[in-house]
């Protein structure tokens, strides 16, 4: 059966604020879309012209208008209204401003991150709680079942890892070919959805291994980079076989909460200047 997609966006995987503009960007299906609220008031010309120093807008948005009431104008003089309900496809060279006391809203799938770029950077550093996992002795788990087989099982892995990441309100970042790259906004929920994700392997006849770590990353679209990601992806080479690790970070951002940790010392990562200490997580 097809997957399927949904998502609302209400629940963006990122929000760029501005200056009486605020964009929601939201993945889905491999599409960006950005659900756009520019303010009464807001005019591109005050607004941004200052910023990015072209006399026009020169993005072509293709969108729909969800509400408010928004006047173009063209490099050549055309002027026209965008209302709730239209669906627009407006070139490169113009300038715009919101009418009336009403937000303008708008869902664009094209460039809707493009004239927000020089107002602020989309790498946006925030700190997240990252899952890497993997599943034990793949490769010799596909030679046995065959490559049909294998296939089956991996799909039912990767939806059942999604499906506990999306119930404790962590974000798949990617799929890794025997595992998965999810970010959390809490340590505690990322543990246990670790071990969450323990179990699904158990109930697939798999083992895995798991690695949490706490740091800061840079947002970029549906990518993450920063030192965190490659210390927390050296973490998983410590972890033996259903065995949940975590970082030192990690474990004092959860310390609050019901969970036992095992110390093992300070381990030296390869690539890394400094040994990290580690923590495995008790059932």
């Amino acid at each position: 059966m097809s997957q399927v997609h949904r998502r609302n966006v209400d629940e963006p995987d990122e929000i760029i604020v501005v200056e009486k503009a605020t964009s929601n960007i939201i993945s889905l299906g491999g599409v960006s879309l950005s659900h756009d609220i520019h303010e009464p008031g807001w005019r591109w010309a005050e607004h941004v012209r200052p910023v990015v120093g072209t006399e026009w807008c020169e993005t072509h948005h293709v969108g729909y208008v969800l509400s408010g009431h928004m006047r173009m104008l063209m490099e050549d003089g055309t002027e026209f209204d965008l209302r709730p309900g239209d669906l627009m496809d407006i070139p490169a060279g113009h300038d715009g401003w919101v009418l009336g006391d009403q937000p303008f809203e708008t869902l664009l799938w094209m460039g809707g991150r493009t004239w927000l770029s020089p107002l602020q950077t989309l790498k946006e550093r925030v700190l997240v709680t990252l899952l890497f996992t993997d599943i034990v002795d793949s490769t010799r788990v596909a030679r046995r079942l065959g490559d049909q087989r294998w296939a089956d099982l991996l799909s039912n892995h990767d939806q059942r890892m999604a499906d506990a990441v999306d119930r404790y309100r962590g974000r798949v970042i990617k799929l890794t070919g025997d595992g998965v790259l999810a970010v959390f906004d809490g340590a505690a929920r990322a543990i246990r959805c670790a071990l969450a994700c323990q179990q699904v392997a158990k109930d697939l006849d798999l083992s895995i291994r798991a690695a949490l770590h706490t740091g800061e990353v840079e947002l970029a679209g549906d990518e993450i980079h920063g030192l965190a990601v490659h210390e927390a992806s050296r973490m998983m080479s410590q972890a033996g076989p259903g065995e949940v690790l975590v970082s030192d970070f990690t474990k004092i951002f959860a310390a609050d909460f019901q969970l036992q940790f095992e110390d093992k010392g300070k381990v030296e990562l390869r690539g890394l200047d400094k040994p990290m200490r580690l923590h495995s997580v008790s059932n």
